[in-house]
This record gives structure tokens, C-alpha cells and sequence, in this order.
């Protein structure tokens, strides 16, 4: 097997905890302890984060908030499916995950961070959230491998009833909160209803061709 070679590390602000990049051929991870966040292997349920909730959107011009960029998948499939006028805040709080979309994945970004469109904001999402009030048409979140996380306690500032509740006052009516997560979390659903949220949940797949592990969205509308 081909050793896997490392790049970059990165250590996270507020909690400290190091990130690292590799690589292994052609194939790029960003790995957190021992556990791997990202792969550029398995983009599918990211991009159908981005690709299903375009589809509910409908028509116009709408703005939507992603938070953190990762690999940039979600961005990238959000932006082929929107229009010239829409427009799209990345808020990424890892200033070396942008140094590494813009230096040795640079083939993978395929430029979406220099998309006209795009506003990239270095700042944790739920600080943007906080400041916004009805601002986006739509927020999609994929932070430390979803509601239950791996080690950060600050994601209770997006997840927990109070954060959840700060979502919906940032978003426009009918507006979706989209959720990526590794691993289904009835609580978090729950959660999600008792702010007020009409929920949907969808089982998606890892890889692109439909195989891989399991993951799970919430569609959240702000009725």
C-alpha cells in the first residue's frame, strides 16, 4: 500500500485540537486524532447537502451560508446548481483549510473559491449566524461530523436548542437549515422540532455512485 504522506497540520482556534492533512497517490484526507473528517474519495453525501436543498429552494436568486468549506464538495455542487445572482458565504474558521483548497488541492477547489459568487468569511459559523436575522435563504452545516461531534463542546453553539433557535431567526421564511451528519442522532431531531423546524430526515451514501457508509441530512424549514 502506498504510505500515506503529510502535508500540513492545523490547529483549530478556541480548541486547539491539530488537524492534519495527507495524502496517499492522488487521494487527499484531513484527519483529527484518529479519526478522518474529509477523504477526496467519498464526496457523495456532501454534495447531495448542497444538491438537496438547491432542490428546495426552488427559483430566484437566494443566498445561502455553508459552514466550514472541508474539501470544498458541498460548495462546489451548491454552485453548479445556482444562478448567476445567487450568492453564497463560505464561513470557514481554519484559516489553513483555505491555505490548503489554494495550494496542494488546488485541482480539487477547480476555482469555486474565486466564483463571483462566493464570499468567503474566516469566522466559526455560528458567530455569522448570530449576527444575521433573516438573512439567508439557506444555512447548511457540516461541523465536526454533525450534532454529536467527535470533541469540540462549542458545536452546542450550533446544535443545542439555543443554537438551533439562532438558525431560524437567521434564516428567511421558508428558509432550510441543512444538516450533515455521520450517523443518525434522534435527539438532535427532536431538537430540531421542538424549536419549531418542520423536519425532514434523508439517508444518504458517502460515494457519489450511491455506495459507502450511510450518513444522514436534516432538511429543516423555517415554516
Amino acid at each position: 500500500m502506498t504510505p500515506r504522506e503529510l502535508l500540513g497540520t492545523a490547529s483549530v482556534p478556541q480548541s486547539g485540537e491539530e488537524l492534519r492533512l495527507f495524502r496517499r497517490g492522488g487521494d487527499f484526507m484531513i484527519v483529527l486524532d484518529r479519526n478522518e473528517l474529509m477523504n477526496s474519495r467519498m464526496s457523495g453525501s456532501e454534495e447531495a447537502l448542497a444538491t438537496m436543498t438547491c432542490a428546495r429552494l426552488g427559483q430566484g436568486a437566494p443566498h445561502l451560508l455553508i459552514g466550514g468549506y472541508g474539501m470544498g464538495f458541498t460548495l462546489r455542487a451548491a454552485l453548479a446548481e445556482l444562478g448567476a445572482d445567487a450568492r453564497v458565504t463560505v464561513a470557514e474558521l481554519v484559516p489553513e483549510i483555505i491555505a490548503w483548497a489554494r495550494g496542494p488541492m488546488a485541482t480539487q477547489m477547480a476555482g469555486c473559491l474565486d466564483d463571483p459568487r462566493v464570499r468567503l468569511v474566516q469566522d466559526d459559523v455560528a458567530a455569522c449566524i448570530g449576527t444575521a436575522r433573516g438573512d439567508y435563504d439557506a444555512i447548511l452545516l457540516d461541523v465536526d461530523n454533525g450534532p454529536d461531534g467527535l470533541t469540540r463542546d462549542q458545536n452546542d453553539r450550533l446544535y443545542s436548542l439555543r443554537g438551533l433557535s439562532a438558525a431560524r431567526g437567521a434564516l428567511k421564511p421558508g428558509g432550510v437549515l441543512a444538516v450533515w451528519s455521520a450517523a443518525p442522532d434522534k435527539a438532535f431531531a427532536d431538537r430540531l422540532r421542538k424549536t419549531g423546524f418542520d423536519t425532514e430526515e434523508v439517508v444518504v451514501r458517502a460515494r457519489s455512485n450511491g455506495k459507502g457508509p450511510r450518513h444522514v441530512i436534516w432538511f429543516a424549514r423555517n415554516a
